[in-house]
């Protein structure tokens, strides 16, 4: 997929295109395009992706999923995307449990053994409550009803020298996942 459409400025010229084409790849491999989708997070340049490929693609408006899941109680989406959300909620069960949808596609970060979760001291966003390991964020799924039929692991490499950015290029540091409702819960 050529990502040249993103603006030359976004992220600074760092926008994460690896991630962003392995995800839309992923996306298509479990989702037709004539599936609505419900994206958590306010729009963002990976919703222009999806819209681009085709989906309809409407996103959450910044309210607080921990405190109001009103907008996944409805049942005017078929899927719910969740790219790199989770990690933000202090209870992604209650998002899980609440959605409407059937089917889930979802990334989170990895835990890694080298960084510590990331931590905003400025914005209240962006925090993350959780790294999870893969086990983890599988019986998160599982607990709240969802079956995985398919799980991948990737890389993200930044262009940076050091230790770190040396071991980014091995070690796992996403965990993108499709599921579907479990009808017997």
């Amino acid at each position: 997929m050529d990502l040249n459409f993103l603006p030359k400025n976004m992220y600074e010229g760092n926008y994460p295109k690896k991630r962003y084409e392995h995800t839309i790849k992923f996306l298509k491999e479990h989702v037709p395009v004539d599936k609505t989708i419900l994206d958590l997070g306010v729009a963002n340049p990976f919703t222009e992706i999806m819209k681009a490929e085709g989906y309809t693609v409407n996103n959450t408006t910044g309210e607080d999923l921990d405190i109001d899941t009103s907008r996944v109680q409805q049942k005017d989406y078929d899927v719910l995307t969740a790219f790199e959300i989770f990690e933000h909620l202090v209870s992604p069960f209650n998002v899980l449990k609440d959605c409407q949808a059937n089917k889930l596609v979802a990334s989170v970060p990895l835990k890694l053994w080298f960084a510590s979760a990331y931590k905003s001291k400025t914005d209240k966003w962006d925090r993350h409550y959780h790294e999870f390991e893969d086990w983890q964020f599988d019986w998160l799924l599982e607990k709240a009803g969802w079956i995985i039929k398919k799980r991948e692991k990737f890389t993200n490499p930044v262009k940076k020298i050091g230790f770190r950015p040396i071991l980014r290029r091995f070690t796992p540091r996403y965990y993108l996942v499709y599921a579907e409702r479990n009808k017997n819960t």
